[in-house]
């Protein structure tokens, strides 16, 4: 069975072999994909942050009197405004430029076009307000497509042409035990 190319170049993140040292393949540009759970935990961090700036604009517009007085009415725009600009920024601009969503940063992952460069602000509009809403629409199995995917890959990913790699492609092994001589 022949590999796609992207499945090729993007590994799971399992050392080849169980061999400890440099790796073979160190020289080439072997990407690791980004786990699930990873990707899960980098959407909710970037969530939390936009439900934090709503909420938080929510309760000074209470603390103004609600929608019963224009002030807490405008600040309550005003807060939806911002959640919207950050929003954008952070989907949008962060996400193409840099190919990290703040939440994404934080969990050391990066959004990749499937050739390795940066996706672009045309592109990561395209993944994460056209592909995100899209990979919901069927229950979500949009997005559980990474699951079965072998370039780990979810729907959103695939519209925009794009990968959600580990920032550093250096797998954690852990160091060559020694034998007691060794340590003597």
């Amino acid at each position: 069975m022949k590999e796609s190319p992207i499945a090729a170049k993007v590994q799971t993140g399992k050392p080849p072999g169980g061999t400890v040292g440099p790796r073979p393949e160190s020289h080439v540009g072997v990407r690791f994909r980004a786990p699930f759970a990873l990707r899960c935990g980098a959407f909710l961090i970037d969530y939390i942050l936009l439900a934090l700036i709503l909420t938080f604009s929510i309760i000074v517009a209470r603390l103004m009197g609600g929608g019963a007085r224009m002030a807490g009415g405008t600040a309550q725009k005003i807060g939806i405004a911002i959640t919207l600009v950050v929003l954008v920024l952070d989907f949008g601009v962060l996400a193409g430029l840099r190919g990290r969503t703040i939440g994404k940063w934080t969990t050391g992952l990066r959004i990749e076009r499937t050739d390795g460069r940066r996706p672009g602000i045309g592109r990561a509009l395209l993944r994460n307000f056209i592909g995100y809403p899209l990979s919901l629409l069927p229950l979500g199995l949009g997005f559980l497509i990474v699951t079965v995917n072998p370039s780990g890959r979810a729907l959103h990913d695939l519209i925009a042409g794009t990968i959600v790699v580990r920032e550093h492609a250096t797998p954690m092994v852990a160091p060559a035990r020694r034998s007691p001589a060794q340590r003597a």
